[in-house]
């Protein structure tokens, strides 16, 4: 167990080595890393937000917008489904009283009527409910009423898909490792490590980014839009940089379902900064189909139910692009653009808390960390040099070692370290130690049992080794479980858990073992231990 064939050494020495290395960035002052090679100084370990500070903001869905959409997303599809052939006449359709009514005018249809809707509603789940109910009074009206499992059902997906949309936004910024997270049935959770200035952040994440195109109602009266009356299939809606509302037709003829991409420009023209997009190929035919049919007549580009502009249609516009113009500064622009690509909130989020950790408590809490973890490894190092002698000097050097690789590999991977992962830290460094000292008393053992110094060392290592290796194992097992199920300062303390048990079974255990194995090589007659 004691024989290292040169490959073997190698080996060992060369992964020693490139972990320390790749520690080194992490531990220069700012103003010396700064000058390294940019591959070094992207291998740095993050820190998280209760260590650099940083933003943190608790958001609330506003889940009654789930009912409300559900509600007119039926309303559409029914309507959609009667006019295809053979058309089904219906009436007096509406939305009220949180369910969805109309009317057949035709009394021999019912049935047919019954037999298009029932494919609209679905199970819920596991629960064995559909999600619509479909009621029929007075022989011609019918009455279709989202279930309470349905509804859970779109809330629960609806939550999903807007974590999902938070997460893309806030990686669009650029940051490292934020934590975003859900918190019960309707709030997200979001942390964001080095972010002094939350405002910026809660105006990305407050935005729907809804976008649709619209032709303007030019029929409408402008003295009736004041009075806020609209034709019928039209709509008021806001149009801030007009200075006054505007009528549009309710039927949206692109969304923002069909954007491939959206980046912040300038118009060549003027240089204001301006939001181009990019359709999806279905987006570009429907655009380019949309403008040709309807040249000369304006339409409204609509933000969250504002209008952002209304240029004229000049001519068919072909390409698959177009700009939003509107009185953008380059960081309203970009902060739209981000909005777009990332996808629109399928439910509307309001900060309910925030709060911005300063930099200088997160040094603090840093410093106490590295003062809790540096005066444990100081007294580790003293008991292990008096307990041990020469093998208190391996374990010590394994030690160290130990320590520069668990950094050098958090760097590696861009692991974030937070308060909890000193603590996983400093947790390593004791469990590092006690392998080597499971190893030297077994090895303590074998000399009083008269065994030779290096029979000694092999057994002591070799039955020990055992003990560590499953004492490891089921320590790995659990911080695996906590990573899986976790979330922010957990997971924190499991990848460093993590990373520190297989740094410090390979320390203590073969590399240590490299070193006792040099030592024997001299033939030492006596071992004191």
């Amino acid at each position: 167990m004691l024989d290292f064939p040169a490959w073997k050494k190698w080996l060992t020495w060369a992964t020693v080595v490139f972990g320390v290395l790749l520690s080194v960035p992490s531990l220069l002052p700012p103003s010396v890393s700064n000058q390294l090679p940019g591959w070094m100084t992207r291998t740095t370990v993050n820190l998280g937000l209760d260590l650099a500070g940083g933003s943190y903001i608790l958001l609330e869905a506003q889940t009654s917008d789930v009912r409300n959409q559900r509600l007119e997303s039926m309303r559409d599809t029914i309507l959609g489904e009667m006019r295809r052939a053979p058309r089904i006449a219906i009436g007096d359709i509406s939305t009220r009283d949180g369910r969805v009514s109309f009317m057949v005018r035709d009394v021999s249809q019912v049935d047919a009527v019954r037999e298009r809707l029932l494919p609209l509603t679905a199970g819920a789940g596991l629960t064995g409910q559909r999600d619509w109910d479909i009621e029929v009074r007075d022989t011609t009206r019918f009455v279709m009423t989202p279930t309470e499992a349905g509804l859970t059902q779109a809330v629960e997906q609806a939550m999903v898909d807007a974590t999902e949309v938070v997460r893309r936004r806030v990686d669009e910024l650029g940051t490292r490792e934020p934590t975003i997270i859900r918190q019960g049935a309707n709030r997200i959770v979001v942390q964001v490590p080095g972010l002094q200035d939350p405002q910026a952040l809660k105006e990305l994440l407050g935005k729907t980014a809804r976008l649709e195109f619209k032709l303007v109602d030019t029929t409408a009266d402008p003295a009736a839009i004041a009075r806020n009356q609209a034709p019928i299939g039209s709509q008021i809606l806001p149009y801030p940089t007009a200075g006054g509302p505007i009528a549009v037709q309710r039927s949206t003829i692109i969304s923002g379902d069909q954007i491939a991409d959206a980046r912040q420009e300038y118009d060549p023209q003027t240089g204001a900064p301006i939001v181009g997009i990019r359709f999806n190929a279905e987006g570009g035919r429907r655009f380019a189909r949309v403008t040709q049919e309807n040249v000369g007549k304006p339409f409204a580009i609509i933000v969250d139910n504002s209008v952002i502009s209304a240029p004229n249609i000049n001519e068919q516009i072909l390409g698959g692009a177009a700009s939003i113009s509107g009185g953008f500064t380059v960081e309203s622009a970009n902060q739209l653009a981000i909005a777009l690509r990332s996808g629109k909130l399928p439910v509307d989020l309001s900060v309910i808390e925030e709060s911005t950790i300063s930099s200088e408590l997160g040094a603090d809490s840093r410093t106490s960390g590295i003062i809790a973890g540096a005066i444990g490894t100081l007294a580790i190092i003293i008991l292990m040099l008096v307990a041990y002698l020469r093998f208190g000097v391996y374990a010590n050097i394994a030690l160290v070692v130990n320590v520069l690789m668990i950094i050098g590999v958090m760097a590696l991977f861009n692991a974030t370290l937070t308060l909890p992962g000193i603590a996983g830290f400093v947790l390593t460094i004791g469990a590092a130690v006690d392998a080597n000292v499971l190893i030297n008393e077994r090895i303590r053992e074998e000399r009083r049992r008269g065994r030779s110094v290096n029979a000694a060392v092999e057994f002591g290592y070799r039955e020990a080794t055992r003990a560590i290796f499953d004492a490891n194992v089921t320590n790995a097992i659990a911080a695996v479980m906590m990573f899986v199920f976790g979330a922010g300062p957990v997971r924190g303390f499991a990848v460093v858990l993590i990373i520190g048990i297989v740094t410090s079974v390979f320390t203590a255990v073969t590399f240590t073992r490299l070193m006792v194995a040099n030592w024997l090589q001299k033939r030492p007659r006596e071992l004191v231990i």
